[in-house]
C-alpha cells in the first residue's frame, strides 16, 4: 500500500484498523510511531514517510528514538525503522532528539510531540523520593 498517497491509505485504515481502540466516545490508536496515541491523520504512524516514535528502553534507563526511512527499504518492512538509544541525561537526550528530527528534516509539527513524549518517559523513569511530612506549627501562648 506504499504507491498510495497518505490520503488515500487514510481514509482507508481510519475506521478499520486492528490499532483502534474505541470507548467512551474517544477512538485512540496503538500503532507504532503514533506519538499521542490519538487515531488521527497528523499522528498515523503507518500512512506517512517520515514518522518518528520515541520509547522506553527494555532496562528502563532512557528512551529509544525510532524512525522511519524512505529510501531503499519500502519492500522491507524490518529495514525501514532505524532505532537508536539515547541514555544520556535528561537535556542531552531532549537537545538529540531536537537535532536529529532537524539535520533529517523530519515533520516540524511532530517534533514539539515527540520532545513531550520523551520528556515524560524520562520523567516517569526517575526515582520517587519520599517527601518528609512537615509538622504543625506549634501554638505559642502567652
Amino acid at each position: 500500500m506504499n504507491n498510495a498517497s497518505p490520503h488515500v491509505q487514510w481514509s482507508i485504515i481510519r475506521n478499520n484498523s486492528c490499532f483502534l481502540r474505541k470507548g467512551q466516545g474517544h477512538t485512540f490508536s496503538c500503532e507504532p510511531n503514533n506519538l499521542k496515541c490519538k487515531n488521527t491523520f497528523k499522528f498515523n504512524g503507518l500512512i506517512h514517510d517520515k514518522t518518528v516514535g520515541i520509547e522506553a528502553t527494555k532496562d528502563g534507563k532512557g528512551v529509544v528514538l525510532v524512525t522511519k526511512k524512505i529510501k531503499g527499504a519500502r519492500n522491507k518492512p524490518i529495514k525501514q525503522f532505524t532505532r537508536v538509544e539515547l541514555k544520556k541525561d535528561a537535556r542531552r537526550t531532549l537537545t538529540s532528539i531536537r537535532h536529529i528530527l532537524k539535520k533529517n528534516k523530519y515533520r516540524r509539527d511532530i517534533k514539539n510531540s515527540a520532545l513531550r513524549r520523551a520528556s515524560a518517559i524520562l520523567r516517569s523513569q526517575k526515582p520517587v523520593i519520599p517527601m518528609r511530612k512537615k509538622r504543625a506549627p506549634r501554638n505559642k501562648r502567652h
